[in-house]
């Protein structure tokens, strides 16, 4: 019984030394953002004044309005191509079909900084302009394997015999498809958008390699603010999209584990 106890409280301990090591440095930098002092870690009292500046800056707009087109474009672009991949590997059998969904899978395993390079030769061979159509594609080959992996997930929950029963009663597949599998594979899809948006908002290698000169996104704002100094006003910024992405993340994990997703 003690060694028992002795042992829930060492996994108890290292779990939160593990959450430490991972979110004391975020608590930082959210908690500096509030510092009156400019320069240096020392505290010199509290203001709010970092975050006005951030709100008046115009470079930083513009940066969040990038981020936000890049986000929601390729974020939807992922769920139009993502769904009917799903779809079609679960619901048809095909040849080489685990070849398939190996290719889908692919982007999740490859590290970001080689498909970065790919993109940019890519992209420079074709004579594209870089800008926000380069971003976008980008970010949804990152998202696609996202998007595919939670609307898969779903669709093998999923009793096939409730789109039978429909077309039993005179439905057309693509009827069936629309009234009785979709509304049940809705939250899927609507968790699976808000994770793209959520990794879209902020991603930095991507986005680095392909950026144009008037499409600048929040991480690479943030990182250009660094050169010059660790600014309160770069901790502002950092917070605000650390919030933004937190609550995205919460928000798809809740439809994701709404009772009714567990019921197939």
């Amino acid at each position: 019984m003690k060694g028992t106890l002795r042992g829930l409280r060492l996994l108890r301990g290292a779990s939160i030394a593990t959450l430490l090591f991972l979110y004391l440095p975020i608590f930082f930098i959210m908690a500096f953002s509030f510092n009156s002092s400019r320069y240096g870690a020392h505290w010199a009292g509290f203001t709010w004044q970092w975050y006005a500046r951030m709100f008046a800056n115009e470079a930083i707009l513009r940066a969040t309005l990038n981020s936000l087109i890049v986000a929601l474009s390729s974020s939807l672009l992922s769920v139009v191509l993502a769904v009917p991949a799903a779809v079609a590997l679960e619901r048809f059998s095909f040849k080489r079909a685990g070849l398939w969904e190996a290719a889908l899978f692919l982007p999740v395993v490859i590290p970001e900084l080689m498909m970065a390079v790919g993109f940019l030769l890519l992209f420079g061979l074709l004579h594209l302009r870089f800008g926000l159509w380069t971003l976008i594609l980008g970010h949804t080959t990152l998202n696609l394997p996202i998007v595919w992996l939670i609307v898969r997930s779903r669709l093998k929950k999923l009793d096939s015999r409730l789109e039978e029963a429909a077309m039993d009663l005179g439905a057309t597949p693509w009827t069936a498809f629309w009234k009785v599998t979709f509304p049940l594979l809705l939250p899927a899809v609507l968790g699976g958008t808000i994770m793209a948006f959520a990794v879209s908002l902020d991603d930095f290698v991507i986005s680095f390699f392909v950026v144009g000169p008037d499409s600048t996104t929040l991480p690479i704002q943030i990182y250009s603010m660094l050169k010059f100094s660790i600014s309160p006003e770069v901790g502002a910024l950092s917070t605000a999209l650390f919030l933004v992405s937190m609550s995205l993340v919460i928000g798809a994990w809740k439809l994701l584990d709404r009772r009714e997703f567990h019921a197939a």
